[in-house]
């Protein structure tokens, strides 16, 4: 079954909720986050990345970011910029990008379900990471940002989100990226009944936040007895026909200096190569190749991978089995300085960029994961290679808090 509990979250005045939702934590890096929040005291950058408000070349690690950020999220209280509702609820937050849309439940997930396996991942965790967002949420005592699940779609409840949204959303602005967000306050019977139409759910799977979830789990077991409400933690649950995986592409940097027509010839030894109409592959298992100001597309040859295997057979694992590792000694893709990765969001054009100005030796574009495979891997028990996945659009943070 999947446990979602309606929740008394903390709030934008709607008057305000525009000026407070902010990308997440980990998709901004310091300086990104101060250019962001500038001019704009009620940023929940201010929460998320508290070292804005400290001292030029403080450690976004050290005990006083932590504590800046309670600090931070009692003032947004205290000032009424975020208000509680009277009760628990449930709520909807829809967004728009382009001609998607996706439209999620707002609940609390269960701390117990996912330390049982019924919230399902597909990535390891960094203990770096994990530790980080440990801290975080233990000291402000409360989960400030959404773990961002999904579940295989359920038409009676894409129904009762169908009828509660057909009422005016509470809030409703566009962000500078184009996205359109809405969120709609449920009353209490829309709440429960989207409640129980959960409880047949065989299992929920984590899309991203996993060092969310993992840090909820441990928070759990650090505060066990004292009351509080973190046996749940904050989430948005998607079903999988609405959700929009985007390539996550890498770029290599080449030590041995090989010419572009050297490089060429070693695809050509290992996958079927020919020019490209279009940089972005149209089928699986095949890639994009950048190089020498060109596109190509090289295309993966039967046999060369286990079909059979969900882990094996993923776009990313043939990249890093038949390409990083045997042509560019890429052995642990997260710490080698010699490849990075880039969101689709970016586009082609910033492979290009990355490439032409001698930054970097080609890139790569990879065909996006599909949610069928997501969730096949995470059944399975196993897990994905690292950078697999880049979901659009984000969540906005700040447009509700779970306070413990």
């Amino acid at each position: 079954m999947a446990d979602l509990r309606p929740f008394r979250a903390y709030r934008p005045r709607p008057d305000r909720a525009e000026k407070v939702a902010s990308p997440p934590y980990d998709v901004v890096n310091t300086k990104e986050a101060s250019a962001l929040a500038e001019g704009n005291p009620f940023s929940f950058l201010h929460v998320t990345r508290p070292e804005i408000d400290l001292p030029e070349g403080t450690d976004e690690h050290a005990a006083v970011v932590y504590e800046q950020a309670r600090t931070n999220l009692e003032a947004l209280i205290s000032d009424g910029v975020l208000v509680p509702d009277p009760d628990p609820r449930i709520y909807i937050y829809a967004q728009k990008m382009g001609s998607h849309r996706q439209m999620g439940v707002v609940a609390c997930a269960s701390v117990r379900e996912y330390d049982a396996g019924l919230i399902k991942k597909h990535e390891n965790t960094r203990a770096d990471k994990e530790d980080d967002r440990t801290k975080h949420i233990d000291v402000l005592a409360a989960h400030d940002e959404p773990v961002f699940l999904t579940y295989k779609a359920v038409p009676a409840i894409d129904k009762l989100v169908a009828d509660a949204t057909r009422a005016i959303p509470l809030y409703d602005f566009e962000t500078k990226d184009g996205v359109q967000h809405q969120l709609w306050v449920l009353d209490r019977e829309q709440s429960l009944a989207i409640a129980t139409a959960f409880s047949p759910v065989p299992a929920l799977y984590v899309a991203d936040g996993h060092h969310r979830s993992a840090a909820a789990s441990r928070v759990h077991k650090e505060r066990k007895g004292d009351g509080g409400e973190h046996d749940a933690f904050l989430a948005v649950v998607f079903p999988d026909d609405q959700m929009q995986i985007m390539a996550y592409n890498r770029v290599v940097r080449d030590l041995q200096g090989r010419s572009p027509e050297e490089l060429l010839e070693l695809f050509r030894a290992r996958f079927d190569v020919e020019p490209a109409k279009k940089p972005a592959p149209d089928e699986q298992p095949t890639f994009g190749l950048y190089h020498g100001g060109k596109w190509w597309w090289v295309r993966t040859r039967p046999g060369t991978f286990d079909a059979s295997d969900p882990v094996a057979s993923l776009d990313c694992s043939i990249c890093q089995d038949q390409i990083l590792g045997p042509l560019f000694a890429v052995q642990d893709p997260r710490r080698d300085k010699h490849v990075d990765f880039v969101g689709g969001i970016r586009g082609h054009e910033e492979l290009e960029r990355r490439v032409d100005s001698g930054e970097m030796t080609l890139a790569l574009h990879l065909y996006p994961t599909q949610m069928r495979e997501l969730i096949a891997v995470s059944d399975a028990g196993r897990l994905m290679p690292p950078k697999s996945t880049w979901f659009e659009p984000k969540l906005r943070s700040g447009l509700f808090v779970h306070a413990f």
